[in-house]
């Protein structure tokens, strides 16, 4: 009963994990991560052993890396002032209390203002809050794929 109770844990953490890489409010891939290291655990890392645990440790790493990285390579590929990367985080923040929406466009929004702010020039205020929001939502599809991923590794290992 204890080992079923601890295989159900492991996978509402890696289901929990994929939500939360969509989902600002969970650290998705750390979640994912647990689980999958929970589960090699459960199974006295018989087959999900070290090598599986480490690239799958250095995939949740590079995706964290990326989610943060993303959308600040975005701003500063279009000459993003400090203002735009402060419009871009407090909309990042808004956006959690929006839903899926506030999440997705809020740091489109809060780049555009701040750059606008900054610069007083719309045109350039509308292309820095484009360039922050693809970089943003090219580092989410990454860290989605890194995430699904680090599953795959993870079923794989146990089912061969």
């Amino acid at each position: 009963m204890e080992i079923t109770l601890l295989w159900i844990l492991c996978a509402a953490l890696i289901v929990a994990g994929l939500a939360g890489t969509v989902l600002p409010v969970l650290p998705g891939t750390v979640l994912v991560w647990g689980g999958i290291v929970l589960g090699a655990w459960i199974d006295d890392f018989q087959r999900v052993g070290t090598a599986t645990l480490v690239v799958v440790t250095v995939l949740a790493a590079l995706a964290w890396v990326l989610d943060y990285v993303a959308g600040l390579l975005g701003a500063r590929k279009a000459g993003a002032s400090r203002q735009a990367l402060l419009g871009a985080a407090i909309g990042t923040v808004v956006g959690l209390f929006m839903g899926v929406v506030g999440v997705l466009f809020m740091p489109l929004v809060g780049a555009a203002l701040g750059e606008y702010l900054a610069q007083k020039d719309q045109t350039r205020a509308v292309r820095v809050g484009v360039a922050t929001w693809l970089g943003i939502m090219l580092g989410l599809l990454a860290k989605v794929v890194l995430a699904f991923v680090m599953v795959g590794l993870f079923v794989a290992a146990l089912l061969i």
